[in-house]
């Protein structure tokens, strides 16, 4: 029996520390898979000898990927255990590889955002900034390292936590274990993906439904408000107390489309989108379509 193939702290580091580049090859077709693939190479070049299995593993990597780029590290560490297992005989397909970080993405990429874009970098930059504001050329060296420790503190410690829970996974090969974890987490994916469609996807159609007088008392009155800020602070009262801003209501298409189904259009256009790409539409025509599309759209007022 062949000894199994371990990934060593060592080799986890060396994927620790590339992935760092995660968006270094960022694109818009498949956005960090290079960034991923890229990450992954020290453990593929000690997990697989052969050229042509070694080739496979990058192409499996190759696929779409995007999420925070330091929440990206606990998905990088189950993605290693899944990659140990299979190099070491188990039963562990493309499928089950892809299906996993697919649905890890999705949920996870919320949380970066408003932990380190939106709570440590603020609180540490002003921290620093106060330093530097005083001409303290401390200021700017603290921020560079205590950023640079946390964010690689906290990469390092979740792909470790990641590499353990996927040791756990894959211990329970035999089982329905893995092949829930992975429905599971492909549909969570896909239900927080679907919901943010709205967010993401917009699209306003121009063309002017109705255009209706309004009588006096129903909307502000512009020219009859004082000067200074005491006429800002009237139309401020008035527009809260639910006064048009202007004396003609005009209602849009866009407008009757939002009262009968909110996110109605882009939704159309996601799943038009979806069933391109099922057909082997490539995605960079698709994008190139989008462009044409809403240009040609506001051009004529469609849009």
């Amino acid at each position: 029996m062949a000894e199994k193939i371990t990934l060593s702290k060592a080799d986890r580091m060396a994927v620790c520390f590339r992935s760092t580049f995660l968006q270094g090859s960022w694109n818009y077709e498949r956005m960090q898979n290079g960034g991923f693939a890229f990450a992954m190479m020290p453990a593929i070049k000690k997990l697989y000898t052969d050229k042509t299995e070694r080739i496979a593993a990058l192409k499996r990597h190759m696929e779409f990927f995007n999420t925070h780029p330091y929440i990206a590290s606990p998905i990088i560490g189950v993605t290693l255990a899944l990659e140990q297992e299979r190099a070491n005989g188990a039963a562990v397909d493309d499928a089950a590889i892809q299906g996993v970080k697919v649905g890890m993405m999705g949920p996870l990429a919320g949380i970066g955002d408003p932990v380190f874009w939106f709570t440590v970098r603020p609180i540490l930059g002003a921290m620093c900034a106060a330093f530097a504001i005083d001409g303290n050329i401390l200021g700017p060296i603290m921020f560079f390292v205590l950023w640079n420790v946390i964010r690689y503190g906290f990469m390092w410690y979740t792909q470790e936590f990641g590499f353990k829970v996927g040791n756990q996974i894959t211990e329970n090969l035999s089982g329905d274990l893995l092949t829930n974890i992975t429905k599971g987490a492909s549909i969570l994916g896909m239900f927080v993906l679907g919901a943010l469609v709205e967010r993401w996807v917009n699209i306003h159609f121009a063309p002017v439904v109705s255009q209706i007088k309004l009588s006096e008392g129903a909307y502000i009155e512009w020219d009859k408000l004082p000067d200074g800020a005491m006429g800002v602070k009237m139309a401020m009262q008035q527009a809260a107390s639910g006064m048009s801003m202007e004396p003609v209501k005009v209602t849009t298409l866009q407008n009757n489309l939002d009262a009968l189904i909110p996110g109605l259009a882009p939704v159309l256009l996601t799943l038009a989108c979806m069933w391109m790409l099922k057909k082997g539409i490539s995605p960079i025509v698709i994008i190139l379509g989008l462009f044409i599309v809403g240009i040609a759209g506001h051009l004529i007022g469609l849009l």
